[in-house]
Order: C-alpha cells, then structure tokens, then sequence
C-alpha cells in the first residue's frame, strides 16, 4: 500500500534551543494569530491512555487549538502489541511505524507526544496483570518523570481505572495517573530524577468519559463537568472534529481511516481526584501571565503585538516579538521561561519569513566516511537579518559568517566533513539495548526517557542576528531527495555499520538430519570494503565453509553467500550468528528499514542471528495455497518445514484449486480483502471436492458480509482469547487427527509459546463442528472454540483463533508440528 508522507516537527522539552526534526515549516497568517494568542496562555494539559489511538483527538486539538495550552499525549506504550494492516512487521517492528503514525497526527493536531518505557506485550484482561509484566515502580518512575518534566495544571485520562476499560492495559493507564498525581509532587519519590526537574503537584485528574467509538453519554457517576469541543476554529478554517478526524487517519497501520465530522461535539469529564473542577476544566487555575513573576509586563507587550499584528506583513511584529523575548529571557520560572522562548522563537522565525536547512549529499553514511553537506538560509521579508555562522554539531566542522540575508536571496554553504570514527549507529534509542524484562524497553538515560525519538546526532546551528539580537537554531543534518510521483521528500540522515550482515530468515527449521542453507547478505556502507565473512553455531553445529573472503567495491552494494549448516541432533534449539571481519573491526549486526509512503524511512541494526530448531516433525501433503491477509510471515514459516507455498491472488482464485493439497487463509483476511467474499462458494466447493481449508484468526469488525459464514457451517465470532501465553491447553477430543497425524501432539507442543495462546475465539458453532482443544486465562470459565474441525463433503475446514501467526516466526516447535497436523488432515 502507498500513502502520502506526513511532515512532523518534534519540539524537546529539554534543549534551551530551538529543534526543528525537519526543516522549517511554514506558518500561515491565520497560524500566526492562533499561536500569538497562544502566547498569554499558560497551562498545560496531559492526556493519558495506553497505545496509539487510545486518544481522543478531538480533544487533543481542542486543548491546543481551542484552549490554547501547552498539551501533550503520554501513551504508555508505543502499540508494539498490536496487529499490522499495512505489513508484515510485528512487535517491535510495528511500535516502531506506531511511533511515527503518532507523530504525524500530533503534526496536525497540535500536541506533543510522548511514551514510558513499557512495551505493549498484547492484550491482558486485567491491570494486575499489566503492571506485573511492565514493572509498576518502573513505569510508574515514567509517569512521574513526564509529569515533572511537563508540570501539566491538569490530567486527562481515557479510560477508567477498572474493568470498564476493556483492556488491562487500559485501565493500568489510568491507574497510573492517579498513583502518580499522589507522588509527583513528593520529592521523597523517585529522588534521582531531582537532578533534571522539580517536583510538580497537578491540579486535578479526570477521566474523559468514552464509549468505544460511540458519542460520549452523559456519565451515571459522580461529579463532572460538561465540555464542548465540536466547535469551528476560522483561524484553521476547520473544526476540531475535521482537524480531528485528518490526525486520527494518520493511525494507518491499524486501518483507522475516519470520515471528517461537523457540529457540536459535546463529552464529559468526570472528576477523579485533586481540586473540584465546577463549570471548566481550568477551574482555580491561573492561565494568564499573571501566575509568574514578572508576567504582567510580558503581557502587555504581548497584548500590543497583537493589535499590531497584520496578516498581510507578518514582519511587521518581529520587533515587539524581539521585545517580548528579552522580557521572557529575564523570568526566574525556568519552566515558562523555556517553554515561551520556544513559542516566541517559532513566531520570529515565522514572522521574519527565515527558511534554513542543512543537507548531506546522501542519506546513509558510515564511520571515517567524508560527506558533503550543503547548507541553505533565505529571508523572505524585510525584516533586518544577518547569518552569522553555522555551525556542524558532531561533525566538528564551523563557519563564522556575517552575510546581511537580502529579501528573497537564497544564500548557500557547502562543507566537506568527516564522520567521527566512534560515531554511534543511528537507530532508535529505546531498541539500541536488549529490554529489561518481556514488559520494559532498557533506556540508561533518563533524559531520553518518554521521547519519540532520539535528538539527531549530527544537527547544524545556525546563528542569526535579527534586528541586532542574536539566536541560534539548531536543525538535524536531514537528506532531501526528489521522488518523481510524491516529489520533495526528506528522511533521517543515517550512519550505518562498515558492513552490514544479514541472515536471510529470522527462523531455520531443521526438520530432518540433512543440513540446510543458510543465506547470508553483506551489504556495505560505503566503497571498498573487503573482508571475511563466517558463522557462529552451538557446540557440534558446523557451517561449510568455515569462512567466506568478500571485497565490495561500491557503497550499497550487496552480495550473497551461501553456508551449509548440518545440525547436532542431541542439540534442539540455540542462536546462529554472522560475523564480517574488516581491517576496521567485526561487525555483527544486521540492517532493517522499515520504509512506508506516510512515515519517514525508519532504520535499525538488529543483531545479526537467528533462531535455529532441530525439529522432530513429519508433514503430508506437498502444495499449500496461501491467502494473505493483514500481513503475517506464516508462509515462509511453512517453506521451512518443507512446504512449496504459493501465494494465491484474485486471478488463482479463478483457476483450478484442485492443485493444492491445502489452503491456508492469512489473519484478517475477510476482514482486509474485499473480494474474498465473492469466492467463498468456490472456496467451500474446493472444500466438499476433498480439499483441506486452514481459516487463521478473523474479527468480527468489517467481517466480509457473507450470507453463509465464513465457514461450511455456522458459527460466530467473539472477543474471547486466552493471553496468558503458559496457560494449560486442554485436549478434548485426543484421539482426533489434528492431534495425531502425522505429528503426535502432547502438552509438551504448548511450551514456550509467545505474547498469546489466541485471539477472537467462536464462542457459538454448529454442532458439525468438533471441538479440539480448551484453554482460558486464570480465573476465567474455559474457551473452547480455539479450534475447530468438521468434515464437508470430501474435504476438511479447520479454523483455528490460536495465534500461529505469532508462534511460527518465533520458532516455537509445537506450533509448526500442530499446524503440520492442520495441513495433513485427510491424508
């Protein structure tokens, strides 16, 4: 799939400059007048929920746009749990494209955006549970962290803190706000965060009343407060809802598309703990420069600005902004002081009309490579500006200038550097270190903690003086590039490994005594790079040959080989790593880019290794069809095993299926392919033919419309699953062939499975279905529709809600011999 790219800009709390992820981005007059008045308010609103697109970004937009203060969106985790309707990608992978679908949403509705260390382990049924996995001290150290750093007036959560928020993970949200609007203001509490920040006691915590999707309804309990936030910003030319809706479509990943609304919009806000709120969210709050020492001056000047302010010259304000900037540099409150030079720094850019970006001439580099950088600044005003110098952080390259910046003369700079020989690796920097626990990502500076991303590595400064007063900016060394459909583009300048080693599957099945190939791709960072390449085994694995000499003459260039793996059969499962030596070193990580058109490229270096099974496994049947769905790596799971999988698209579906000894139906597929349902009768006749038919999990939301089910027979879909991933698997028909042949499946094929036993089990079926195996979560009545089989005609369906879409990528060996079982049925 292909989407529009979404610029962002993310603005860091704690650098006293000005940051610009991306290149200046311009700031239309209605802007202007918006963010001018944004300039007398001061408050801050905190929105609590669990992942990406738990929030209500009607309300974020209305905070920011409406209200006018400074809000941020705290989700708790990045959404690495979740499922993928745009790829393949899992986990890390996925909260990775969640992130920056997160930002690209802030980038329309206002707000910024910031996450704890807890990572989304799938769903829970409870928030003892969640708290358990995540560590409550850890992420509730985060909570108070952001919470310090942010010094919101007030706390906004989505959800309650209880079973009504239909996920653990929900109600762990809220949960967490209320210990942490207890704690935050007590300086006895996390006390190694008092080195960065101060305590900060909130004003209050409400919850934002929801109904899964539905308008909110007038809450039945306690105390709370009416809020109208459909209402029409003519600054914008849009209302919250519209601007709302745009920002909620960013959320691609997870097919949140919305219509834009219009009219009155009204929720509630039920209150939870600290202060009363009696008719506005702000009750008891000062808002106005009147709450900081030294305000009311700043006031006036500002309250002037706006009356001067004309929104055919912009410019014409520089001075009183100037004005109100040495005001504000005098300030003793440290927190307003930043946060409203950061404001006020916006506006001056904006107003001066000033445009400055720096570019490399490629967007990957690797270490002691030479780059060249362009640099450009241009003043489209008449405001008097002078470039004073620029200044290459990281790349130990400066220039002292004083160019006078003439109206709409574009001045240029160009800089050969050298990257430092122990520059690090540009990846993520909550993945650049193995978790702290299953529930925990390990980060080892508290300043990081809780940021989107990483500050870049490499930025420029650029000094200016305007109107005899001196700033200075700071923006990333960002590459631009032209695509001849989507035009300008940027993505994140990367430095990368010499060479990077990738092993070709994330998983090798071994499942008889021959050896196996094992691809390995070099791929190099920059030209000349020569060296020898080798594989890391367990003790009586070997790999022929030992070693591989490799010489890689141009940057990016790629080259394969080939090792021949034999297994140690007392051995049943261990890590195969690949290793490239170079006269600079070894390099022992891999390269993955996660490149989607509605995201910048996102890329990282994961170690290089993969998983390696000696498996006791026999399989029948040869040809397996294999309908995708909302992306899963199931079928080059089954090509390890043996299988000859072909992935079948609308035009096989209208040829002779007879060929394949089974079909396999991808995740979501009658919920993300559309025409599927016009073949279901010849589906359920390839069935009754003698066919075996595999159905994975489906939900029933967007379900194809089909009169007969997806099925042969009747039966319904639910939300039930079981999450504990070591819960007892019950067999209830063992003498069934699913558990039989050709694989004899006993408890021990439950071990070590992943994040979930299943997902979205029947909960209803006809009685021509036989029931296979039971299982539920501690303290809940037994699910039994995890798998279900019945025979139709000739032929086998099996559907099946247990999560092999999981466990097959990660190795797990009962899995692949259950669904070996899955595939031979009939036989």
């Amino acid at each position: 799939m292909h989407f529009k790219k979404i610029p962002f800009i993310c603005l860091l709390l704690l650098c006293v400059k000005t940051v610009i992820a991306q290149p200046v981005k311009p700031m239309p007059a209605g802007e202007i007048l918006l963010n001018l008045k944004k300039l007398n308010v001061l408050g801050t609103a905190m929105y609590m929920a669990a992942h990406p697109d738990d929030e209500n970004t009607i309300m974020l937009s209305w905070l920011a746009k409406e209200r006018k203060v400074r809000t941020a969106y705290l989700s708790i985790t990045r959404g690495d749990g979740g499922q993928n309707l745009i790829g393949s990608e899992q986990g890390e992978l996925l909260g990775l494209i969640r992130t920056q679908e997160l930002l690209a949403a802030r980038a329309i509705d206002g707000p910024e955006q910031y996450f704890t260390r807890a990572n989304d382990f799938g769903f829970s049924k409870n928030t003892e549970e969640t708290l358990q996995i995540w560590g409550k001290d850890a992420v509730l150290s985060d909570v108070v962290w952001r919470i310090r750093n942010l010094r919101p007036d007030v706390i906004i959560c989505r959800f309650p803190p209880d079973f009504r928020a239909g996920h653990g993970n929900h109600s762990a949200s809220a949960y967490l706000a209320e210990e942490a609007f207890k704690i935050a203001g007590d300086p006895t509490k996390f006390p190694e965060q008092l080195k960065y920040v101060k305590p900060w006691q909130p004003k209050r915590v409400v919850w934002n009343t929801f109904n899964f999707g539905a308008v909110s309804q007038k809450p039945t309990e306690g105390t709370w407060i009416p809020v109208e936030i459909g209402d029409f910003n003519p600054l914008l030319g849009k209302a919250y809802t519209e601007i709302a809706a745009e920002s909620r479509s960013q959320h691609k990943s997870q097919g949140f598309g919305v219509p834009r609304t219009r009219g009155l919009r009204q929720e509630y806000l039920v209150h939870k703990l600290g202060d009363l709120a009696q008719k506005d969210l702000f009750d008891g709050i000062d808002l106005s420069w009147g709450r900081v020492k030294g305000g009311d001056e700043i006031a006036k000047v500002l309250d002037q600005t706006l009356k001067n302010f004309n929104p055919e010259k912009p410019s014409g304000i520089v001075p009183d902004l100037l004005k109100a900037y040495q005001l504000v540099n005098k300030l003793e409150d440290e927190y307003w002081k930043t946060q409203k030079k950061k404001e006020l720094e916006a506006l001056i850019i904006a107003c001066s009309g000033l445009y400055f970006e720096a570019n490399p001439n490629d967007f990957a580099a690797a270490a002691s490579e030479k780059v060249a950088v362009t640099a450009i600044a241009i003043k489209r005003s008449d405001v008097p500006v002078s470039l004073t110098g620029i200044r290459l952080i990281g790349l130990s390259k400066d220039s002292t200038l004083n160019v006078a910046l003439g109206n709409n003369e574009l001045q240029r700079l160009s800089f050969s550097v050298e990257i430092p020989k122990n520059q690090a690796l540009t990846q993520p920097y909550y993945l650049a270190q193995k978790k702290m626990s299953k529930g925990m990502y390990r980060v080892d500076d508290q300043t990081l903690i809780g940021l989107p991303e990483k500050p870049a590595d490499l930025q420029a400064e650029f000094s200016f003086s305007i109107e005899g007063q001196e700033f200075k900016f700071l923006s990333p060394v960002i590459y631009k590039y032209t695509d001849e459909v989507r035009g300008e583009l940027y993505r994140p300048f990367e430095i990368r490994p010499e060479v990077a080693v990738n092993i070709a599957d994330k998983v090798y099945v071994f499942a008889e005594k021959q050896p196996k190939n094992v691809e390995v791709t070099l791929k190099s960072a920059k030209a000349n790079v020569s060296g020898s390449v080798s594989l890391e085994l367990p003790k009586g694995w070997t790999a022929e040959p030992a070693s591989i000499n490799f010489s890689l003459a141009n940057k990016y260039q790629e080259q394969k080989y080939i090792f021949k793996v034999t297994p140690n059969l007392n051995y049943a499962e261990g890590i195969v790593k690949a290793v490239a030596k170079t006269a600079q070193g070894a390099f022992d990580k891999g390269i993955l880019t996660v490149a989607y058109d509605h995201i910048p490229p996102q890329t990282l270096f994961p170690p290089a290794e993969a998983k390696i099974v000696k498996l006791d496994i026999l399989t029948k049947g040869k040809n397996v069809g294999y309908i995708a769905g909302a992306g899963d790596e199931v079928p080059s799971a089954l090509r390890q095993i043996g299988y000859q999988v072909s992935m079948i698209t609308e035009k096989e579906l209208n040829e002779d299926l007879s060929k394949f000894d089974a079909i396999v139906v991808g995740v979501r597929a009658y919920n993300t392919e559309e025409r599927l349902k016009y073949y279901q009768s010849k589906l359920m006749e390839y069935v009754q033919n003698g066919g075996n038919m595999i159905v994975q999990y489906q939900v029933n939301s967007n379900l194809q419309k089909l009169n007969d089910g997806i099925g042969p027979y009747p039966f319904k879909l639910s939300r039930d699953r079981t999450t504990v991933e070591e819960a007892e698997m019950r067999f209830l028909k063992p003498d069934s062939p699913l558990l039989n042949v050709p694989n004899k499946i006993t408890a021990k094929d439950f071990d070590n499975w992943v994040q979930e036993r299943g997902l979205y089990f029947p909960n209803e079926w006809d009685s021509k279905y036989e029931v296979i195996l039971s299982s539920n979560d501690p303290g809940e009545k037994p699910s039994d529709g995890g798998l279900l089989y019945a025979k139709y005609g000739k032929g086998n369906y099996v559907f099946t809600g247990y999560a092999f879409f999981r466990q097959l990528p990660a190795g797990v060996s009962g899995a692949y011999r259950l669904f070996a079982n899955l595939i031979s049925v009939g036989k």
